[in-house]
């Protein structure tokens, strides 16, 4: 990231600075998600994924140390909340982020008797406490209504009951077939008893790793209300002995050979009684997707957090987080490049935005297939020039800019800011 050694130096001191912490850098993100919210309905969504630090084990200092998932490898975990627009899939910001180590020398979950244990005292209580830290700057940022989106590790009964309230709702994949309330069947069961209510085609998106080329897959709805019971391992004085909701199944009728088809079982607080609801659930959770193309961008096709060489581990927390503040810019301007109707300061500050303006003139070409097309303050004209310091030639014709181009015209657009900025400063003390 950085383009010479003074630069570089100047990162490191910065990130191995004490007085940095990372619940400042939090809480600014948060801040800036905040003011994004206003008057909208969001999806608040979660997801956990590891920094694995193990090619560079060697370099590292000992103290902070923990292991990832396979419990070997040296790392930590993420946990972000990243809130997109509910009607178009928008990423708006981070509302919370959580950061933590696994001991590698903590007892193992038998020994630790881990499904008695309260939910405050296990790992899968991060998704509570998302839901509580999301909703502070939510709130506050006047958001009309809140939906957290779960994956299927996030199917928790203490969830389903202590989250939802008259703004808030929740949005879970089915992870266990659950026990219902007065019947003698199970979720899978009963869903699969309901009659079909309509089919309609998705476009999935390809996943290299797992071999799986993009296609169109019809899919077939059903849907019922259901009354889940308490499990039995939670504790009957705090949890009601049942709660009711919403269960949706959208499964996958025709797969191609060889291909596992898609098969959705959906529980949420949202009243779903006709195919257009249970249509809206289900885009709802289309739209986690983008929590994957985050962690893709900041470890895998964009900024490759996990080949830092920082010795710290703290240091690397600290560029964790302001390495997936510069992924979720990224994927706004990929995603907002041809909606005019999203504003630039969703991704640039009021002086970003004079700055580009200042650029314009030296990006733009002499005839009119290079001059900037779009709407001066929307975020497709900032895309569209900070593409161009990317390297992009700025023709319809050639395919939109892509990660790549994005990320190098960001890059070099923060440094002439950086010296813009200075140069401003310089003015006005004159």
């Amino acid at each position: 990231m950085s383009r010479n050694r003074a630069e570089q130096v100047g990162y490191y001191r910065f990130l191995e600075n004490q007085n940095v912490s990372v619940s400042e850098l939090v809480r600014s993100a948060a801040d800036h998600c905040q003011q994004q919210v206003e008057g909208r309905h969001v999806l608040a969504i979660s997801d956990s994924s590891e920094i694995n630090l193990q090619a560079q084990a060697r370099h590292l200092q000992p103290e902070d140390l923990g292991v990832v998932g396979n419990n070997q490898d040296a790392g930590f975990f993420l946990h972000p909340t990243l809130v997109a627009d509910a009607e178009s899939g928008f990423p708006l910001g981070l509302s919370a982020i959580q950061l933590w180590h696994r001991d590698p020398s903590r007892p193992d979950k038998h020994q630790r008797r881990y499904p008695q244990l309260p939910i405050e005292e296990k790992e899968s209580y991060k998704w509570l406490l998302s839901s509580e830290r999301s909703q502070n700057s939510l709130v506050a940022g006047d958001a009309v209504c809140v939906t957290h989106v779960g994956d299927r590790e996030s199917d928790i009964y203490e969830e389903l009951v202590r989250v939802p309230d008259a703004s808030t709702h929740l949005l879970v994949r089915a992870c266990r077939d659950r026990r219902l309330q007065d019947r003698t069947t199970m979720l899978y069961e009963t869903l699969s008893q309901q009659p079909v209510q309509g089919t309609y085609a998705v476009e999935v998106v390809a996943e290299p790793r797992r071999e799986r080329g993009a296609r169109e897959a019809w899919l077939a709805v059903r849907f019922t209300p259901v009354t889940l019971r308490r499990p039995q391992k939670v504790d009957v004085h705090d949890y009601p002995e049942s709660v009711s909701l919403y269960a949706v199944e959208a499964k996958e009728v025709t797969p191609p050979a060889g291909v596992e088809p898609i098969h959705w079982r959906l529980l949420t607080t949202h009243p779903v009684n006709i195919l257009e609801q249970a249509l809206r659930v289900i885009q709802w959770y289309r739209w986690r997707w983008r929590i994957e193309q985050l962690f893709a961008l900041l470890k895998r096709v964009g900024l490759d957090l996990e080949s830092t060489r920082l010795a710290s581990v703290k240091a690397i927390e600290r560029l964790t987080i302001l390495a997936l503040m510069v992924a979720l810019r990224i994927l706004q301007l990929k995603t907002g490049r041809a909606d005019e109707t999203l504003s630039a300061s969703v991704t640039f500050s009021a002086q970003q935005q004079q700055c580009l303006r200042h650029l314009m003139p030296t990006l733009q070409g002499q005839t009119r297939k290079q001059q900037n097309p779009f709407s001066p303050g929307s975020l497709p004209w900032a895309t569209w020039l900070v593409a161009r310091l990317g390297g992009w030639s700025g023709y319809r014709s050639q395919s939109p800019p892509g990660i790549r181009t994005l990320s190098q015209g960001l890059r070099k657009f923060e440094a002439i800011f950086e010296g813009w900025s200075l140069a401003q400063d310089s003015f006005v003390c004159t």
